[in-house]
């Protein structure tokens, strides 16, 4: 069996991940080897710029594709959620793995039963405007504040910046063994998480079957439905990647219930919506909430972004 290549960003968290995946594939293909080929993207070179005054979309995975497109890897480990919903032509998504952890948390001096019991007026660290919008919205007197980096930066930004908290997706903390470090996990039907958080997207080449019949191995049906169904909202919606809106589907036995939001970036018009129905509905029900949303005032909402 040849080489495989896999491509990843170079942060703790991107390279965790990627070890992670590879671990897995080789205890499912004994004796397959695997080189990590480290890559630097657009959002890795510019730590100082708000992530929502980046216009354009893939800063954290257009590089990576790049790669993967012009042969000099054979598949690449994203995070799913910062992937764009628009798929790049040739590439596929073999593998949507261990979604856990979806939530978002905060991380301050000490454990905390709610954000009613942050200072008034609490410095918030967070680079989302999702994250941004539901803070306001539910404490409106917290003052989300941009932060950059990767998590151990953030975390030590809190310590020595004048923070009273920052915000991050639980599965990071998880995954760099800091989740030891949280003060307050979220639930995700309340606090609703960006489409697809939490979960591991395997890009490869579409025509490359060898790799893709490796990867499929690693594919979770209930991940990708999840994740595909939150993606809808999206595509439907055609918010881009820095609007405030939120998404979550959760399977229950035959059914999936599905959650989410729109709002302006105050947290003051905040449509939110839910369905359940069957599974093999989940993305004519994910498309339907988007309407329902648009219709409730959320294209009013994105035209305002737009301008």
């Amino acid at each position: 069996m040849s080489v495989l290549t896999v491509a990843t960003r170079g942060g703790a968290l991107a390279i965790a991940q990627t070890e992670y995946v590879v671990a897995t594939l080789k205890k499912i293909h004994p004796g397959i080897e695997i080189e990590i080929k480290q890559v630097t993207t657009t959002g890795d070179r510019d730590r100082r710029t708000a992530l929502w005054n980046l216009k354009a979309t893939g800063f954290f995975t257009s590089q990576l594709e790049d790669v993967l497109a012009a042969g000099e890897a054979d598949f690449a480990v994203h995070s799913f959620k910062d992937l764009p919903t628009a798929e790049r032509d040739g590439l596929t998504i073999a593998a949507v793995f261990d979604r856990n952890f979806v939530e978002d948390c905060l991380v301050c001096d000490s454990p905390i039963d709610s954000i009613e019991q942050l200072p008034k007026g609490a410095r918030i660290g967070t680079s989302s405007l999702r994250r941004a919008a539901q803070l306001k919205h539910l404490q409106p007197d917290l003052e989300p504040t941009p932060i950059r980096g990767n998590v151990q930066t953030r975390l030590k930004k809190l310590e020595s910046d004048d923070f009273d908290a920052v915000l991050l997706a639980h599965a990071g903390l998880k995954r760099l063994g800091l989740d030891d470090r949280i003060s307050l996990v979220f639930d995700p039907s309340e606090f609703i998480p960006a489409p697809a958080q939490g979960a591991l997207a395997i890009q490869t080449r579409a025509n490359d079957t060898e790799t893709n019949a490796l990867i499929a191995a690693i594919d979770d049906d209930n991940a990708r439905t999840t994740t595909t169904a939150e993606r809808k909202i999206l595509t439907t919606m055609q918010c881009g990647c820095h609007a405030p809106v939120g998404a979550y589907a959760m399977i229950n036995g035959s059914e999936i219930e599905i959650c989410a939001f729109i709002s302006d970036l105050h947290g003051q018009n905040y449509i939110a919506r839910q369905v359940t129905g069957p599974i093999a509905e989940a993305e004519n029900l994910a498309e339907h909430l988007a309407q329902d949303l648009l219709n409730a005032g959320g294209k009013q909402i994105l035209a305002t972004l737009e301008k």
